[in-house]
């Protein structure tokens, strides 16, 4: 279960550095509707590969519990060294991949927030610049006008 877990987090998180990467490449370009399916595709695989990410976080989690449960039953040997070292390394296990997961998720959801807002304002910004291209082109030609009537 941890080796499926930890391929798991090594595709998330290539998943969602893909997607940083191909989000900003549509941004760069006009969008089609190819590339607006492709991104929707994308979000839905994200989706998918959280909700199961998050599962397997949940079933581990429940293994460790039943094996701490073991460890706490009467009759067992609680106090055997080697025991508790696998008990702890799985936990320790456990709290690492816990961890990675909540980073990725975090760094993606800031990189995809930065990447919302810097898109908007860029937006902006070739709004402004193609309006006031066609006032200053209006502007020139008002002026020209103006100077054959003189």
């Amino acid at each position: 279960m941890e080796n499926e877990l930890d391929l798991k987090l090594v595709s998330f998180s290539k998943l969602c550095t893909s997607f940083s990467s191909s989000s900003s490449n549509r941004d760069q370009q006009t969008r089609d509707s190819r590339s607006d399916s492709a991104g929707s595709f994308q979000d839905n695989m994200l989706l998918a590969m959280t909700t199961e990410l998050e599962q397997l976080l949940t079933n581990l989690t429940a293994v460790n519990d039943k094996m701490v449960g073991y460890t706490n039953t009467p009759g067992a040997s609680s106090h055997n060294a080697a025991l508790m070292h696998t008990l702890q390394r799985h936990r320790d296990i456990l709290q690492d991949y816990t961890h990675e997961f909540h980073k990725t998720k975090s760094n993606f959801h800031s990189l995809r927030e930065r990447e919302d807002l810097l898109g908007s304002v860029h937006r902006d910004i070739e709004s402004y610049k193609s309006s006031t291209g066609v006032n200053n082109r209006r502007t020139e030609l008002f002026l020209k006008e103006h100077e054959h009537l003189r």
